[in-house]
């Protein structure tokens, strides 16, 4: 890299590019000097470069603005060009609603104004133009209110640019900016509330709302009030131009030319309630909320920082964790050194932690926060360790009000954590676990976390881990092999089924073909034994051959699949084959997941199959003691629409190549007739149409840009039947999930008299005698601590949790079937309230 973008790049840092000083000053005046001499020989390569910069470091803006403005002395012309670049990636940003590019942009410009860059007075327009399609937007009559997520998304970008420039716009323009805050209140004044407590990571009303049941943007709006009352006065924004106030006072200030907001989707005429909800869930997906603040330390660990100062820096680590995703070594070394001259790793903690268990999705899979956290770790080994071991002792204190979803990934980051440090955790302290019903959340999370750690090492290795509170070793997975029927133990009788199982062995070892297998097993086994036994032995037996590893079960599936498919080709012979499944593999919840899922990829098994598996009463009754039936669940219906994905990008694609193809034959045909138009000389004598060598070759173009175009054509009618079978096969299963959902709540929710919330579900579990938790574990006997919530309400806690769960995760594939849903199973009397509200609070749409 050449100096000057090394220069560029670490404005700020302590590092060799600007040797030992750590002055902002000092590092704008270097960079300064050497990017003045670079425009006159590369001016066209250090601009676009530069604008990078300020938009994928934006914690270091004011510094970049900064450099502007002294550039802006000497090379007005240059400084325009920037201001122009900036200014259509903000209309484009605007016209694509990028919201990153957007909110980044627009805290540019604002710093930009404090360098005497940007003309106040164009800014303001620009805060106006969001702010008046944002009021549009939510007004009954001229908008669309549903679209509010857009409307306030619009007003954040205002709000969170205001500390980089909000005192310099009080000093300036005191009357403009005092009109734009009127604005934004009278905003607020018209919105609708924003209810999310579907999105909530707790669900005993600990959530950002908590706070005096605020939203993002009224809680946004409460904090720049304060700063402005403050006289715009924070810690958290560096103002390295006012170390250059003098000189930049004499720059020439560049306009901003008026903007375009992207206005929302025109309401439909016919406004029922799925179409609403529909446009609503799109609003929130395009323009979704960055944070949901998890507070989990105690207040006086952050209650130095500023309100205002808590959401800058929330924006700094995010900023980093988006534009740095690809370097994890450096996101954590810009994470761990912020412009701030206060200490933050508790924020930094909660941030990250909030990221994780953001609902409905983090911006990146859980592995990069883990990656990021262990980074962290080891850049602060002082401090962050001991941060990160409180926050997970918050978490689990907490754990039972935890959201089903977020429960699972916490789960899942902190087994990946552990398997990072040796595993080494202080498990005496969560060995009373122990002493807590089985299904008691805190007990069930150890027991999880522990299951997942095996996968990612082996059982004596987590064995010795635990050996602090060897107790614990009875939430390990059974440490014995596969339950294989047909063993040939000393002392145990050989009965007809294990020499079919033997013979089936031989003729897998002498790799026999399926067809022929299948023609032995119709002819020697099923006549005799009938449907249950044959597919015991097949099963069991070519399960064995493949338990070896992940690869020989695949292989075997590849082999002998089309003998299940063979044997099992309806939904109730495919759910025997998976209770044989989970029969063989009871020992070991990982590799029944596999086998079910590398089943269904090869379509032995359908996802219908595996809902109503998952539904029996085998597993209906582990539903609140283990996450097994639910992980089965997830991958079913994960494969089921990549699958729809899939087939959605490949349409696309061909859409695109069906055009091409169209535009070369258009072509080859217009050639082709221009040719066969002209008159030329054949032997003498004139004939109508180009020479022939000419004339075959255009001809033969023709034909084969045509078979192409044609050939593409048929193969999107194909992609295109595909995809609508596998969308109504979408819309059965659904049904099939959300009915099955119903009819196990049904059994176990007590009357919608006693419990229309889950604070009631949990305050009937606490008075109910007889279902508060037994004295005795039926399991294994032992002496249990009495709980505070009944197995039964436990039971219909988590299935609720999960039923909310797997619905915010697939809104979007349910909504185009949200009105044959509601007609045959949301509606009717004998469906109970909370059912109703655990799916509704998850679509974020209200029940009336």
């Amino acid at each position: 890299m050449s100096n000057w973008k090394s220069l560029l790049l670490r404005i700020g840092e302590k590092g060799p590019d600007y040797g030992t000083s750590s002055d902002f000053k000092d590092h704008i005046e270097t960079c300064f000097g050497v990017i003045r001499r670079e425009i006159e020989r590369s001016g066209d390569q250090v601009s676009p470069f530069l604008l990078q910069c300020a938009e994928q470091l934006p914690h270091k803006i004011p510094l970049y603005g900064t450099l502007i403005g002294l550039l802006n002395l000497e090379n007005e012309d240059f400084v325009q060009k920037i201001v122009e670049s900036v200014q259509a990636n903000f209309q484009d940003a605007l016209d694509s609603g990028n919201c990153n590019s957007i909110r980044i942009l627009l805290r540019f410009m604002t710093s930009l104004l404090c360098s005497k860059v940007i003309q106040p007075a164009s800014l303001i327009v620009v805060f106006e133009t969001l702010l008046s399609s944002a009021a549009t937007t939510v007004d009954e009559e001229k908008g669309n209110p549903s679209w509010q997520a857009q409307a306030d998304f619009y007003v954040i970008c205002i709000l969170s640019s205001l500390p980089w420039g909000g005192a310099e716009l009080a000093e300036q323009v005191p009357e403009e900016i005092e009109r734009v805050l009127v604005g934004i209140q009278a905003y607020l004044s018209i919105r609708k509330h924003s209810s999310s407590s579907g999105l909530n990571i707790f669900h005993n009303g600990e959530s950002e709302n908590s706070i005096a049941e605020k939203d993002f943007v009224e809680d946004l709006w409460d904090r720049t009030q304060s700063l402005a009352s403050n006289g715009w006065k924070l810690d958290s924004v560096p103002r390295p131009h006012l170390s250059f106030e003098a000189q930049l006072v004499a720059g020439k200030f560049h306009e901003l030319r008026p903007i375009k907001c992207m206005e929302p989707p025109s309401p439909s005429s016919v406004l029922s309630r799925a179409y609403i909800g529909k446009q609503r869930h799109d609003a929130l997906m395009r323009y979704p909320q960055r944070i949901r603040r998890l507070n989990i330390f105690p207040a006086n660990k952050t209650e130095d920082i500023q309100p205002i100062d808590r959401f800058v820096v929330e924006e700094y680590l995010l900023d980093v964790l988006l534009y740095l995703n690809g370097c994890r070594k450096e996101c954590a070394s810009y994470m761990a050194n912020l412009p701030v001259p206060f200490r933050y790793e508790y924020l930094m903690a909660e941030t990250l932690f909030s990221q994780i268990l953001l609902l409905p999705q983090p911006p990146f899979k859980t592995l990069y926060y883990t990656l990021v956290i262990m980074d962290l770790c080891k850049a602060l080994p002082g401090a962050f360790p001991a941060v990160v071991a409180g926050a997970v002792r918050a978490l689990f204190e907490k754990i039972s009000d935890l959201d089903m979803e977020s429960r699972t990934r916490l789960i899942l980051w902190f087994s990946h954590h552990l398997s990072n440090f040796q595993f080494i955790w202080p498990w005496e302290e969560w060995a009373y676990v122990l002493d807590l019903p089985k299904w008691a959340p805190k007990r069930v999370f150890v027991q999880e976390v522990l299951q997942r750690e095996v996968r990612l090492s082996y059982w004596d290795k987590i064995k010795q881990s635990i050996e602090n509170a060897s107790a614990l070793e009875e939430l390990l997975p059974a440490k014995v092999g596969p339950a294989y029927m047909y063993s040939l133990e000393e002392g145990k009788e050989k009965t007809e089924e294990h020499q079919l199982s033997a013979e089936l062995n031989r003729k897998v070892k002498e790799k026999q073909s399926a067809r022929d297998m299948m023609s032995w097993i119709e002819e020697t086994i099923y006549p005799v034994h009938g449907f249950e036994v044959t597919l015991t032995v097949v099963a069991q037996t070519l399960l064995e051959i493949g338990s070896k590893s992940f690869t020989h079960m695949v292989t075997v599936l590849e082999r002998y699949g089309q003998v299940f498919a063979k044997l099992c080709p309806d939904n109730d012979k495919q759910v025997m084959l998976l209770s044989q499944v989970s029969t063989y593999w009871k020992n070991n919840v990982q590799m029944t997941a596999v086998a079910i899922d590398r089943m269904m990829g090869y379509r032995l098994v359908s996802n219908q199959a595996i809902v109503r598996w998952v539904f029996s009463p085998e597993n209906v009754d582990q539903f609140h003691v283990s996450d097994q039936p639910w992980e089965i669940l997830g991958n079913a219906l994960n494969k089921t629409y990549n699958r729809i994905s899939d087939l959605r990008k490949e349409i696309s694609s061909i859409k695109k190549n069906v055009l091409v193809a169209e535009k070369a034959s258009a072509n080859a045909r217009v050639e082709l007739e221009a040719a066969e138009s002209k008159l030329s000389l054949v032997e003498g004598e004139p004939v109508l149409g180009d020479n022939p060598s000419k004339m075959k070759r255009l001809r033969a173009t023709v034909e084969k840009t045509g078979e192409t175009e044609l050939s593409l054509r048929e193969s999107l009618e194909v992609k295109e039947a595909l995809l609508n079978r596998a969308l109504s096969e979408t819309e059965v299963l659904l049904l099939q999930m959300f009915q099955s959902f119903s009819a196990v709540l049904k059994e176990r929710l007590p009357e919608p008299t006693k419990a229309r919330s889950l604070q009631d579900l949990k305050s009937t579990g606490a008075e109910d005698e007889n279902s508060a938790a037994m004295e005795v574990d039926s399991e294994n006997g032992n002496p249990k601590k009495r709980s505070e919530i009944g197995e039964r309400e436990q039971w219909c806690l988590s299935t609720l949790g999960y039923l909310t769960a797997f619905t915010r995760q697939y809104a979007k594939e349910i909504w185009p079937h949200m009105e044959k849903l509601e007609s045959e199973v949301f509606s009717g009397e004998d469906v109970h309230p909370l059912y109703l509200q655990a799916i509704f609070s998850a679509l974020q749409f209200p029940l009336q």
